[in-house]
């Protein structure tokens, strides 16, 4: 049965909660009604600035919504995402889904037991480099992933692994769809307990490997994703969302641009999950793949600490 137009809510309204606020805001098919934090005096200026209620406790927040975006640091997610599953409320976490991969699989039994939606903040999933590199995807043979931001203090209660380099972990699975056969892994901490930079290279059971670089202590921001098949070798940037692709025709090699058609893809997600929990469509990173990304990324995290 589909509702008319879910109510939805964000619980943290930080850096990333505020975004999620502000598109929600903006969503047609949404009723952006409540949003919660722990900081109430940052609840009340948000909610003020999107017209949306501030709730005094998530117990308060979770009355007033049918669907709501967590944003709180990682380490509180579980509990958190619990507590709105538990009411039969559709839930979006932001990647990654835990710390942790037992609590990951309870989240998704939970869900599939109150038969609501659980999708989780793999943004990347959303961007259009993403679409137009499926479109010309064969068998990747060989994949390099790059992902470098400037030192911020977020997220510092993770490392880098399962900040940044988790969203290119998903991609992988989700192009290459074999399992990993084996994992090099390296990591260094530099302005934090855990790694701060990282690289993996993972081989897959068909042949596939995948070489990942992460750092959240660079100069300069780079997304940037290179796929190399049989027949061509694709470079794309999810940054500014430009792409080209190199072929082989008749000796020699021609390059064109790939056409991406540009969106925000926070606001593609979002809406994504807004039809989801009103339609019960299986959301595109499901928490089913997301804990998949997650056991990845925890087990490259344990062999670089090794």
């Amino acid at each position: 049965m589909a509702m008319k137009k879910p109510r939805v809510g964000v619980v943290g309204v930080g850096h990333i909660g505020s975004n999620h606020a502000r598109l929600y805001a903006e969503i047609p098919s949404a009723e952006f009604s409540a949003v919660y934090d722990v900081d109430l005096l940052k609840a009340n200026a948000i909610g003020r600035k999107f017209s949306a209620t501030p709730a005094k406790s998530l117990d308060e927040f979770i009355e007033t919504v049918d669907a709501a975006s967590v944003a709180t640091p990682t380490n509180t997610h579980y509990d958190v995402a619990r507590s709105l599953l538990a009411q039969g409320k559709h839930v979006l976490i932001e990647k990654p889904i835990t710390d942790n991969t037992a609590q990951a699989g309870e989240l998704v039994e939970l869900a599939a037991q109150k038969n609501v939606i659980l999708q989780v903040g793999h943004v990347e999933r959303f961007n259009p480099v993403l679409s137009a590199l499926e479109k010309y995807l064969t068998h990747p043979r060989f994949i390099e992933a790059h992902r470098l931001s400037p030192y911020q203090e977020r997220s510092t209660d993770i490392g880098v692994v399962l900040d940044l380099m988790i969203h290119d972990l998903e991609i992988i699975l989700h192009l290459v769809r074999s399992p990993v056969q084996s994992i090099d892994a390296v990591g260094v901490p530099v302005l934090s307990r855990g790694e701060d930079i990282a690289n993996t290279r993972l081989r897959f059971e068909n042949g596939c490997v995948a070489n990942v670089t992460s750092s959240r202590v660079s100069p300069e921001r780079m997304r940037k994703i290179r796929v190399f098949q049989e027949d061509a070798y694709l470079s794309l940037d999810y940054q500014n969302q430009s792409g080209e692709i190199y072929r082989r025709a008749g000796g020699r090699i021609t390059r064109d641009k790939v056409e991406i058609e540009r969106e925000e893809p926070l606001k593609l997600q979002l809406t994504s999950f807004v039809e989801c929990a009103s339609t019960g469509r299986q959301p595109r990173v499901s928490g089913f793949q997301a804990t998949a990304a997650l056991e990845l990324a925890v087990e490259i995290t344990r062999r670089i600490h090794l």
